[in-house]
């Protein structure tokens, strides 16, 4: 017999069993709560609940660690690209040469997409957000690739996995080129999946576009750092538009709507725009000691993480980035020596020490890119083209969980009482 956990309550003593994962802390399963007890819990948020079992991503807060599949998040930023990271999370292992060769060839053989859909961007205001744009056209996929759509069928669950991972930089490019004015680049299927990407945003037919190694790579990691990031709230809504049998396109498309949100999505875009506020490092002072007042509204934008209460292990790896890009690109930006000066000064300050507000990803990652081009508006943009992968891959894990049920929250009711209709006449 295994754990059990105790709950005395209204006079009566229940046992609930206790599971344990392979890492992490052990849950108690209250699953039949309701039926023995006539009680539910109360969780707002559900930081304490965990709603499902994954053998996908593994987060340890208080030690700063992010496992894919088993695998640091260091290493694979380090020595994998996004296409092996994105096979790994697909199908659980890292793949042979021959295998990421033949998922390479299948994700950029997916990259176009159907030539109707140009007609489908005609149809936005010219200076919509990027993000609408997505949500609005990775939503309609389904009405355009409804050949995939039976999520009984493990192979159209397959074809429509590789159709997302593959037209979302395609999708984010035409979002970006529509918006300001510039013609739609095609896929070229001699580049990267990274390098495609760059192309499509940043190129025009009138000349070639050269590839910049150092960007290429240092975008490339952005998009595994960002490629899953467990039960988040994005991931969650995609999870739970996927327990009613919704199709993939749409899933995701709730995904992208809940990734707009500047609590979740937009936090590398706040950041940015606090170091531009910021301005010069001889400000810096000021304004630590501003974030420090609890009277003054200002906040310090890119430190601290929700989950993690150590180091962002994702921080680390960025942190050794922009240093390449800057290089690559020879910029001098003062926004660069804020976020340098700012990072040292935080990392050494008691109250931050204390509070353990670190520089997380996001600190990080908005400074690179802008320094490659890319406007503000494009950065959630960004992140949703890289979780797409996570997404997929934790949809895919849910269809194929048997146990798997539609979502269903339960609620603690504050509302009136019943009470008789009364007619308008006597209101």
């Amino acid at each position: 017999m295994g754990d059990t956990a105790k709950l005395t309550a209204g006079g009566g003593d229940y046992e609930f069993p206790v599971k344990s994962g392979t890492l992490g802390p052990d849950v108690v399963d209250i699953g039949k709560m309701y039926g023995k007890t006539g009680m539910f819990t109360y969780d707002p948020g559900f930081t304490s609940t965990a709603s499902c079992d994954s053998g996908l991503t593994f987060i340890d807060g208080e030690e700063g660690v992010l496992l894919h599949r088993g695998y640091p998040i260091g290493q694979l930023a380090e020595h994998s690209s996004f296409m092996e990271v994105s096979y790994l999370m697909l199908n659980g292992e890292l793949p042979s040469q021959d295998e990421l060769d033949l998922f390479t060839y299948t994700i950029t053989r997916h990259t176009m997409l159907h030539d109707q859909l140009r007609q489908f961007y005609q149809g936005f205001r010219r200076d919509a957000h990027p993000m609408a744009i997505m949500c609005g056209v990775v939503g309609a996929l389904s009405a355009f690739y409804h050949d995939s759509t039976d999520i009984s069928d493990p192979e159209h669950r397959k074809i429509s996995s590789h159709r997302l991972i593959a037209k979302m930089p395609t999708i984010a490019a035409m979002a970006y080129k529509y918006s300001i004015g510039q013609p739609m680049m095609q896929p070229d299927n001699r580049l990267s999946y990274t390098g495609n990407f760059l192309r499509m945003t940043f190129g025009v037919p009138a000349e070639e576009y050269e590839v910049v190694p150092a960007v290429e790579k240092a975008l490339d990691r952005i998009f595994i750092l960002h490629a899953d990031h467990e039960q988040n709230a994005s991931t969650s809504t995609v999870r739970l538009a996927g327990s009613s049998g919704a199709n993939p396109f749409a899933c995701i498309a709730a995904g992208i709507a809940c990734l707009w949100g500047p609590a979740h999505g937009g936090a590398n875009e706040a950041a940015l725009n606090m170091l531009h506020e910021i301005g010069t490092p001889d400000k810096i002072p000021e304004y630590i000691a501003r974030a420090k007042n609890k009277d003054d509204p200002f906040r310090l934008m890119g430190f601290g993480h929700r989950v993690y209460k150590n180091y962002d292990p994702r921080a680390t790896v960025m942190q050794k980035t922009v240093r390449e890009v800057f290089d690559a690109l020879k910029v001098n930006d003062p926004v660069f020596e804020v976020a340098l000066q700012l990072e040292e000064m935080a990392l050494n300050d008691d109250y931050f020490i204390e509070k353990k507000l670190f520089p997380n990803v996001d600190f990080y990652s908005g400074v690179i890119l802008s320094a490659i081009g890319f406007p503000t508006e494009m950065f959630t943009a960004l992140f949703a083209l890289a979780r797409t992968v996570g997404w997929v891959a934790q949809w895919n894990e849910m269809i194929s969980d048997p146990g798997q049920r539609i979502g269903r929250p339960r609620q603690l009711y504050t509302g009136p009482t019943e009470r008789d209709y009364v007619p308008i006449t006597q209101r």
